[in-house]
Protein backbone atom coordinates (compact mmCIF):
# COMPACT_ATOMS: atom_id res chain seq x y z
CA UNK A 1 0.00 0.00 0.00
CA UNK A 2 1.52 3.32 -1.09
CA UNK A 3 1.39 6.35 1.17
CA UNK A 4 0.33 9.92 0.35
CA UNK A 5 3.27 12.06 -0.89
CA UNK A 6 5.34 8.93 -1.57
CA UNK A 7 7.35 9.05 -4.82
CA UNK A 8 7.09 6.25 -7.38
CA UNK A 9 9.37 7.08 -10.28
CA UNK A 10 8.09 10.38 -11.70
CA UNK A 11 4.74 10.02 -9.90
CA UNK A 12 3.97 11.55 -6.50
CA UNK A 13 1.06 9.81 -4.78
CA UNK A 14 -1.80 12.17 -3.86
CA UNK A 15 -4.20 9.61 -2.42
CA UNK A 16 -5.90 6.28 -2.95
CA UNK A 17 -8.99 6.14 -5.19
CA UNK A 18 -9.94 2.48 -4.84
CA UNK A 19 -8.62 -0.87 -3.71
CA UNK A 20 -9.75 -4.15 -5.24
CA UNK A 21 -8.77 -7.81 -4.90
CA UNK A 22 -6.34 -7.55 -7.83
CA UNK A 23 -5.08 -3.95 -7.83
CA UNK A 24 -4.98 -0.58 -6.11
CA UNK A 25 -5.78 2.67 -7.92
CA UNK A 26 -4.22 5.94 -6.84
CA UNK A 27 -4.46 9.59 -7.75
CA UNK A 28 -0.97 10.83 -8.56
CA UNK A 29 0.92 13.85 -9.86
CA UNK A 30 3.21 13.46 -12.87
CA UNK A 31 6.21 15.61 -11.86
CA UNK A 32 7.54 15.77 -15.43
CA UNK A 33 4.38 16.62 -17.38
CA UNK A 34 2.89 18.51 -14.41
CA UNK A 35 -0.49 16.77 -14.71
CA UNK A 36 -2.66 14.65 -12.45
CA UNK A 37 -3.22 11.05 -13.45
CA UNK A 38 -4.72 7.83 -12.13
CA UNK A 39 -2.27 4.96 -11.70
CA UNK A 40 -3.24 1.31 -11.31
CA UNK A 41 -0.82 -1.10 -9.60
CA UNK A 42 -1.42 -4.88 -9.33
CA UNK A 43 -1.20 -6.44 -5.87
CA UNK A 44 2.28 -7.61 -4.95
CA UNK A 45 3.03 -11.24 -5.75
CA UNK A 46 0.01 -11.71 -8.03
CA UNK A 47 1.59 -12.93 -11.28
CA UNK A 48 -1.80 -13.77 -12.81
CA UNK A 49 -3.07 -10.30 -12.00
CA UNK A 50 -0.01 -8.73 -13.61
CA UNK A 51 -0.62 -10.73 -16.80
CA UNK A 52 -4.21 -9.55 -16.78
CA UNK A 53 -3.18 -5.90 -16.52
CA UNK A 54 -0.60 -6.34 -19.25
CA UNK A 55 -3.43 -7.66 -21.40
CA UNK A 56 -5.55 -4.63 -20.40
CA UNK A 57 -2.87 -2.24 -21.67
CA UNK A 58 -2.48 -4.13 -24.94
CA UNK A 59 -6.25 -4.08 -25.56
CA UNK A 60 -6.76 -0.44 -24.51
CA UNK A 61 -3.99 0.82 -26.80
CA UNK A 62 -5.86 -0.66 -29.78
CA UNK A 63 -8.87 1.55 -29.06
CA UNK A 64 -8.88 5.28 -29.79
CA UNK A 65 -12.22 6.89 -29.03
CA UNK A 66 -13.36 9.97 -27.05
CA UNK A 67 -15.51 7.72 -24.84
CA UNK A 68 -12.81 5.15 -24.02
CA UNK A 69 -10.32 5.84 -21.23
CA UNK A 70 -6.82 6.31 -22.61
CA UNK A 71 -3.75 4.58 -21.19
CA UNK A 72 -1.06 7.26 -21.00
CA UNK A 73 1.83 5.02 -20.05
CA UNK A 74 2.67 1.56 -18.71
CA UNK A 75 6.05 0.57 -17.27
CA UNK A 76 7.87 -1.19 -14.46
CA UNK A 77 8.86 1.18 -11.64
CA UNK A 78 10.65 -0.15 -8.52
CA UNK A 79 9.39 -3.69 -9.20
CA UNK A 80 5.83 -2.40 -9.62
CA UNK A 81 3.90 -2.71 -12.88
CA UNK A 82 2.32 0.76 -13.18
CA UNK A 83 -0.46 1.76 -15.58
CA UNK A 84 -1.01 5.53 -15.86
CA UNK A 85 -4.41 6.66 -17.14
CA UNK A 86 -6.49 9.81 -17.46
CA UNK A 87 -7.87 11.01 -14.14
CA UNK A 88 -11.64 11.53 -14.06
CA UNK A 89 -13.90 13.13 -11.48
CA UNK A 90 -15.89 10.07 -10.38
CA UNK A 91 -17.38 6.84 -11.65
CA UNK A 92 -20.89 6.41 -13.02
CA UNK A 93 -21.54 4.21 -9.95
CA UNK A 94 -20.97 7.27 -7.75
CA UNK A 95 -22.96 9.63 -10.00
CA UNK A 96 -25.90 7.27 -10.35
CA UNK A 97 -26.55 7.47 -6.60
CA UNK A 98 -27.33 11.20 -6.83
CA UNK A 99 -30.04 13.19 -8.57
CA UNK A 100 -29.73 13.26 -12.36
CA UNK A 101 -32.01 14.73 -15.04
CA UNK A 102 -33.37 12.67 -17.93
CA UNK A 103 -31.53 14.93 -20.38
CA UNK A 104 -28.16 14.16 -18.78
CA UNK A 105 -29.03 10.47 -18.43
CA UNK A 106 -29.80 10.23 -22.17
CA UNK A 107 -26.50 11.94 -22.95
CA UNK A 108 -24.59 9.48 -20.76
CA UNK A 109 -26.44 6.53 -22.32
CA UNK A 110 -25.47 7.71 -25.80
CA UNK A 111 -21.79 7.96 -24.81
CA UNK A 112 -21.75 4.57 -23.06
CA UNK A 113 -23.26 2.86 -26.11
CA UNK A 114 -20.82 4.64 -28.44
CA UNK A 115 -17.83 3.46 -26.39
CA UNK A 116 -18.92 -0.19 -26.38
CA UNK A 117 -19.83 -0.03 -30.08
CA UNK A 118 -16.27 1.10 -30.88
CA UNK A 119 -14.84 -1.84 -28.91
CA UNK A 120 -17.15 -4.29 -30.70
CA UNK A 121 -16.18 -2.82 -34.07
CA UNK A 122 -12.61 -3.87 -33.22
CA UNK A 123 -13.82 -7.39 -32.26
CA UNK A 124 -13.19 -6.80 -28.54
CA UNK A 125 -15.66 -8.08 -25.93
CA UNK A 126 -15.30 -6.10 -22.70
CA UNK A 127 -16.75 -8.78 -20.37
CA UNK A 128 -17.07 -6.47 -17.34
CA UNK A 129 -19.58 -3.73 -18.19
CA UNK A 130 -20.76 -2.08 -14.96
CA UNK A 131 -21.20 1.50 -13.63
CA UNK A 132 -17.84 1.36 -11.82
CA UNK A 133 -16.06 0.99 -15.17
CA UNK A 134 -17.51 4.18 -16.66
CA UNK A 135 -15.56 7.28 -15.58
CA UNK A 136 -16.99 10.80 -15.69
CA UNK A 137 -14.92 13.78 -16.79
CA UNK A 138 -15.71 17.52 -16.84
CA UNK A 139 -18.42 18.52 -19.30
CA UNK A 140 -20.45 15.36 -18.58
CA UNK A 141 -18.05 13.27 -20.70
CA UNK A 142 -18.20 9.53 -20.04
CA UNK A 143 -15.36 7.08 -20.73
CA UNK A 144 -15.30 3.28 -20.60
CA UNK A 145 -12.38 1.79 -18.65
CA UNK A 146 -10.95 -1.48 -17.34
CA UNK A 147 -10.40 -3.88 -20.24
CA UNK A 148 -8.65 -6.40 -17.97
CA UNK A 149 -11.25 -9.12 -18.63
CA UNK A 150 -11.67 -8.19 -22.30
CA UNK A 151 -11.54 -10.98 -24.86
CA UNK A 152 -10.66 -10.74 -28.54
CA UNK A 153 -13.39 -12.48 -30.50
CA UNK A 154 -12.39 -15.39 -32.70
CA UNK A 155 -14.70 -17.81 -34.50
CA UNK A 156 -15.21 -19.64 -31.22
CA UNK A 157 -14.54 -18.07 -27.85
CA UNK A 158 -14.28 -19.84 -24.53
CA UNK A 159 -13.44 -18.07 -21.29
CA UNK A 160 -13.98 -18.29 -17.58
CA UNK A 161 -17.13 -16.73 -16.16
CA UNK A 162 -15.23 -13.54 -15.26
CA UNK A 163 -17.15 -10.31 -14.75
CA UNK A 164 -19.27 -8.68 -12.04
CA UNK A 165 -22.07 -10.95 -10.88
CA UNK A 166 -24.76 -8.21 -10.66
CA UNK A 167 -24.36 -7.31 -14.34
CA UNK A 168 -23.19 -10.56 -15.91
CA UNK A 169 -25.17 -12.24 -18.68
CA UNK A 170 -26.27 -15.88 -18.11
CA UNK A 171 -24.15 -17.30 -20.94
CA UNK A 172 -21.09 -15.36 -19.73
CA UNK A 173 -21.52 -16.79 -16.24
CA UNK A 174 -21.24 -20.24 -17.86
CA UNK A 175 -17.97 -19.29 -19.55
CA UNK A 176 -19.28 -18.43 -23.03
CA UNK A 177 -19.15 -14.62 -23.38
CA UNK A 178 -20.47 -13.10 -26.62
CA UNK A 179 -20.97 -9.60 -27.98
CA UNK A 180 -24.57 -10.00 -26.81
CA UNK A 181 -23.23 -10.49 -23.26
CA UNK A 182 -21.90 -6.93 -23.24
CA UNK A 183 -25.23 -5.75 -24.65
CA UNK A 184 -27.04 -7.46 -21.76
CA UNK A 185 -24.73 -5.89 -19.15
CA UNK A 186 -25.00 -2.43 -20.69
CA UNK A 187 -28.78 -2.82 -20.82
CA UNK A 188 -28.79 -3.40 -17.05
CA UNK A 189 -26.55 -0.36 -16.50
CA UNK A 190 -28.85 1.87 -18.57
CA UNK A 191 -31.97 0.45 -16.91
CA UNK A 192 -30.54 1.39 -13.52
CA UNK A 193 -29.51 4.81 -14.86
CA UNK A 194 -33.09 5.65 -15.87
CA UNK A 195 -35.10 3.77 -13.23
CA UNK A 196 -32.81 3.91 -10.21
CA UNK A 197 -33.18 0.13 -9.73
CA UNK A 198 -30.98 -2.80 -10.73
CA UNK A 199 -33.09 -5.75 -12.02
CA UNK A 200 -32.40 -9.21 -10.67
CA UNK A 201 -32.86 -12.80 -11.84
CA UNK A 202 -35.09 -14.04 -13.46
CA UNK A 203 -35.49 -10.65 -15.25
CA UNK A 204 -39.23 -11.02 -15.82
CA UNK A 205 -41.09 -7.90 -16.95
CA UNK A 206 -42.20 -5.60 -15.46
CA UNK A 207 -38.87 -5.35 -13.64
CA UNK A 208 -38.21 -3.47 -10.40
CA UNK A 209 -38.40 0.27 -11.03
CA UNK A 210 -40.60 -0.14 -14.12
CA UNK A 211 -43.11 2.49 -13.00
CA UNK A 212 -40.42 5.13 -12.63
CA UNK A 213 -38.86 4.12 -15.93
CA UNK A 214 -42.06 4.59 -17.95
CA UNK A 215 -42.73 7.92 -16.24
CA UNK A 216 -39.31 9.26 -17.26
CA UNK A 217 -38.69 8.01 -20.80
CA UNK A 218 -40.57 7.44 -24.04
CA UNK A 219 -42.18 3.98 -24.61
CA UNK A 220 -39.74 3.34 -27.48
CA UNK A 221 -36.78 3.61 -25.08
CA UNK A 222 -38.45 1.19 -22.66
CA UNK A 223 -38.75 -1.35 -25.50
CA UNK A 224 -35.13 -0.66 -26.46
CA UNK A 225 -33.98 -1.59 -22.95
CA UNK A 226 -36.27 -4.60 -22.83
CA UNK A 227 -34.69 -6.03 -25.97
CA UNK A 228 -31.18 -5.50 -24.57
CA UNK A 229 -32.02 -7.42 -21.37
CA UNK A 230 -33.53 -10.54 -22.97
CA UNK A 231 -32.33 -13.80 -21.39
CA UNK A 232 -31.83 -15.48 -24.77
CA UNK A 233 -28.84 -13.86 -26.55
CA UNK A 234 -30.55 -14.41 -29.92
CA UNK A 235 -33.32 -12.01 -28.90
CA UNK A 236 -30.94 -9.18 -28.00
CA UNK A 237 -29.12 -6.77 -30.26
CA UNK A 238 -26.40 -8.59 -32.20
CA UNK A 239 -23.72 -6.30 -30.74
CA UNK A 240 -23.29 -2.74 -29.48
CA UNK A 241 -22.97 -1.48 -33.07
CA UNK A 242 -26.53 -2.60 -33.81
CA UNK A 243 -27.56 -1.31 -30.38
CA UNK A 244 -26.11 2.12 -31.21
CA UNK A 245 -27.95 2.26 -34.53
CA UNK A 246 -31.25 1.48 -32.77
CA UNK A 247 -30.62 4.12 -30.10
CA UNK A 248 -29.75 6.76 -32.69
CA UNK A 249 -32.96 5.98 -34.58
CA UNK A 250 -34.93 6.52 -31.38
CA UNK A 251 -33.24 9.87 -30.78
CA UNK A 252 -33.69 10.94 -34.39
CA UNK A 253 -37.37 9.95 -34.33
CA UNK A 254 -37.93 11.99 -31.15
CA UNK A 255 -36.31 15.06 -32.75
CA UNK A 256 -38.42 14.68 -35.91
CA UNK A 257 -41.59 14.44 -33.86
CA UNK A 258 -40.67 17.60 -31.99
CA UNK A 259 -40.01 19.49 -35.23
CA UNK A 260 -43.25 18.14 -36.73
CA UNK A 261 -45.27 19.35 -33.75
CA UNK A 262 -43.68 22.76 -34.11
CA UNK A 263 -44.43 22.94 -37.86
CA UNK A 264 -47.98 21.65 -37.46
CA UNK A 265 -48.62 24.26 -34.81
CA UNK A 266 -47.52 26.99 -37.21
CA UNK A 267 -49.52 25.46 -40.07
CA UNK A 268 -52.71 25.54 -38.00
CA UNK A 269 -52.34 29.26 -37.64
CA UNK A 270 -50.91 29.28 -34.13
CA UNK A 271 -48.96 32.48 -34.73
CA UNK A 272 -51.40 34.13 -32.30
CA UNK A 273 -50.22 31.67 -29.64
CA UNK A 274 -46.60 32.53 -30.32
CA UNK A 275 -47.47 36.20 -29.87
CA UNK A 276 -49.32 35.35 -26.66
CA UNK A 277 -46.33 33.43 -25.30
CA UNK A 278 -43.97 36.25 -26.27
CA UNK A 279 -46.08 38.81 -24.44
CA UNK A 280 -46.42 36.52 -21.42
CA UNK A 281 -42.65 36.06 -21.29
CA UNK A 282 -42.14 39.82 -21.48
CA UNK A 283 -44.31 40.31 -18.41
CA UNK A 284 -43.64 37.25 -16.26
CA UNK A 285 -40.43 35.48 -17.28
CA UNK A 286 -38.26 37.13 -14.60
CA UNK A 287 -40.91 36.55 -11.95
CA UNK A 288 -41.70 32.90 -12.72
CA UNK A 289 -38.40 31.80 -14.29
CA UNK A 290 -40.27 30.28 -17.26
CA UNK A 291 -37.12 29.14 -19.05
CA UNK A 292 -38.32 25.65 -20.03
CA UNK A 293 -40.83 24.38 -22.57
CA UNK A 294 -43.85 22.14 -21.98
CA UNK A 295 -43.25 18.55 -23.10
CA UNK A 296 -46.58 18.57 -24.97
CA UNK A 297 -47.41 22.03 -26.34
CA UNK A 298 -43.90 23.60 -26.04
CA UNK A 299 -45.28 26.65 -24.26
CA UNK A 300 -43.08 28.48 -21.71
CA UNK A 301 -43.17 26.82 -18.27
CA UNK A 302 -41.17 26.83 -15.03
CA UNK A 303 -39.78 23.94 -12.96
CA UNK A 304 -42.00 24.98 -10.05
CA UNK A 305 -45.21 24.48 -12.07
CA UNK A 306 -47.25 21.38 -11.31
CA UNK A 307 -49.14 21.64 -14.62
CA UNK A 308 -48.74 23.43 -17.94
CA UNK A 309 -50.82 26.65 -17.80
CA UNK A 310 -51.48 26.35 -21.55
CA UNK A 311 -52.52 22.70 -22.04
CA UNK A 312 -52.79 21.31 -18.48
CA UNK A 313 -50.07 18.66 -18.97
CA UNK A 314 -48.67 17.24 -15.70
CA UNK A 315 -45.08 18.17 -14.69
CA UNK A 316 -44.52 19.91 -18.05
CA UNK A 317 -40.81 20.68 -17.60
CA UNK A 318 -39.79 17.13 -16.69
CA UNK A 319 -36.56 16.08 -18.42
CA UNK A 320 -35.46 19.65 -19.20
CA UNK A 321 -32.10 20.94 -18.05
CA UNK A 322 -32.56 22.16 -14.47
CA UNK A 323 -31.79 25.74 -13.49
CA UNK A 324 -30.43 24.51 -10.15
CA UNK A 325 -27.28 22.56 -9.31
CA UNK A 326 -29.09 19.21 -9.04
CA UNK A 327 -32.45 17.58 -9.65
CA UNK A 328 -34.95 15.73 -7.46
CA UNK A 329 -34.89 11.96 -8.22
CA UNK A 330 -38.67 11.83 -7.83
CA UNK A 331 -40.03 14.75 -9.88
CA UNK A 332 -36.79 15.81 -11.67
CA UNK A 333 -37.31 19.48 -10.81
CA UNK A 334 -34.28 21.54 -9.90
CA UNK A 335 -33.03 21.57 -6.32
CA UNK A 336 -30.09 23.18 -4.54
CA UNK A 337 -27.37 20.98 -3.07
CA UNK A 338 -27.90 22.33 0.44
CA UNK A 339 -31.63 21.49 0.58
CA UNK A 340 -32.72 18.56 2.74
CA UNK A 341 -36.00 17.93 0.85
CA UNK A 342 -37.57 18.69 -2.52
CA UNK A 343 -39.54 21.93 -2.28
CA UNK A 344 -41.84 21.01 -5.18
CA UNK A 345 -43.03 17.41 -4.70
CA UNK A 346 -42.49 16.45 -1.02
CA UNK A 347 -39.78 14.11 -2.19
CA UNK A 348 -37.79 11.96 0.28
CA UNK A 349 -34.71 13.25 2.07
CA UNK A 350 -31.54 13.63 0.03
CA UNK A 351 -28.10 12.39 0.92
CA UNK A 352 -26.13 15.14 2.64
CA UNK A 353 -23.87 16.63 -0.06
CA UNK A 354 -22.68 19.66 1.88
CA UNK A 355 -23.06 21.28 5.30
CA UNK A 356 -22.66 24.73 3.84
CA UNK A 357 -25.75 26.92 3.39
CA UNK A 358 -25.80 29.00 0.22
CA UNK A 359 -27.54 32.39 -0.04
CA UNK A 360 -29.75 33.01 -3.06
CA UNK A 361 -31.45 36.18 -4.28
CA UNK A 362 -34.53 34.10 -5.14
CA UNK A 363 -35.28 33.60 -1.44
CA UNK A 364 -38.07 36.07 -0.66
CA UNK A 365 -39.96 34.54 2.32
CA UNK A 366 -39.51 32.48 5.47
CA UNK A 367 -40.92 29.14 6.61
CA UNK A 368 -43.80 29.55 9.06
CA UNK A 369 -42.42 26.78 11.27
CA UNK A 370 -41.01 28.60 14.29
CA UNK A 371 -38.34 25.94 14.77
CA UNK A 372 -37.18 26.27 11.17
CA UNK A 373 -37.67 29.78 9.72
CA UNK A 374 -35.76 28.61 6.64
CA UNK A 375 -35.74 30.82 3.53
CA UNK A 376 -38.28 30.07 0.79
CA UNK A 377 -38.50 30.84 -2.92
CA UNK A 378 -41.80 31.85 -4.55
CA UNK A 379 -44.19 29.00 -5.37
CA UNK A 380 -42.46 26.41 -3.22
CA UNK A 381 -45.01 23.84 -2.01
CA UNK A 382 -42.90 22.59 0.88
CA UNK A 383 -40.06 23.95 2.99
CA UNK A 384 -36.78 22.39 1.75
CA UNK A 385 -35.38 22.47 5.29
CA UNK A 386 -38.14 21.01 7.48
CA UNK A 387 -40.57 19.60 4.85
CA UNK A 388 -43.50 21.60 6.25
CA UNK A 389 -46.22 22.43 3.72
CA UNK A 390 -46.43 26.09 2.71
CA UNK A 391 -49.83 27.31 3.94
CA UNK A 392 -49.85 30.94 2.88
CA UNK A 393 -50.91 31.34 -0.79
CA UNK A 394 -48.24 32.72 -3.08
CA UNK A 395 -48.92 35.93 -4.98
CA UNK A 396 -47.89 36.44 -8.60
CA UNK A 397 -46.09 39.75 -8.87
CA UNK A 398 -47.68 41.82 -11.63
CA UNK A 399 -51.09 40.13 -11.40
CA UNK A 400 -53.99 40.71 -9.01
CA UNK A 401 -55.77 37.46 -9.94
CA UNK A 402 -55.83 34.28 -7.88
CA UNK A 403 -56.91 30.72 -8.58
CA UNK A 404 -60.35 30.07 -7.10
CA UNK A 405 -59.30 26.58 -5.99
CA UNK A 406 -55.81 26.97 -4.46
CA UNK A 407 -55.80 30.79 -4.06
CA UNK A 408 -52.29 31.08 -5.56
CA UNK A 409 -51.55 33.89 -7.99
CA UNK A 410 -52.25 33.26 -11.69
CA UNK A 411 -51.88 35.15 -14.97
CA UNK A 412 -55.58 34.91 -15.80
CA UNK A 413 -55.36 36.93 -19.01
CA UNK A 414 -52.93 34.34 -20.46
CA UNK A 415 -53.45 30.96 -18.79
CA UNK A 416 -56.01 28.23 -19.54
CA UNK A 417 -55.16 26.27 -16.38
CA UNK A 418 -53.78 27.07 -12.95
CA UNK A 419 -50.11 26.11 -13.06
CA UNK A 420 -50.20 25.13 -9.38
CA UNK A 421 -53.33 22.91 -9.11
CA UNK A 422 -54.50 22.42 -12.74
CA UNK A 423 -57.86 24.11 -12.11
CA UNK A 424 -59.32 25.50 -15.40
CA UNK A 425 -59.07 29.29 -15.53
CA UNK A 426 -62.26 31.16 -16.26
CA UNK A 427 -61.79 34.19 -18.51
CA UNK A 428 -64.42 36.65 -17.39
Amino acid sequence: MLRTRQKLGKYRILGRIASGPLADVYKAFDTIHKTRVAIKIPKAGDAAGEEEFLHEVQVATRLRHPNILSVINASYIDDHFVIAMELGEESLADRIERRISTTHALDMASQAIAALAHAHEHKIIHCDIKPENFILFPGNQLKLADFGFAKISLRTLKASGSGTIDYIAPEQAMGRPKFQSDVFSLGLVLYRLFSGKLPEWPFEWPLAGHDRLVSRVRPELTQFLRKAIQLDPKNRYRDAVQMQSAFERLQSHARRQKRARSKNGAARGSSWRQLQWREFQRQYRKVLHTDQQCRRCEGPVAESMQACPWCGFDNPARGSAALFASTCPRCERGVKNDWDYCAWCYGPGFEEETTRRYPDKRYTARCSNRRCKGPLMPFMRYCPWCRMKVRKPWKLTGSRHRCKACKWGIAREFWNYCAWCREPVRHE
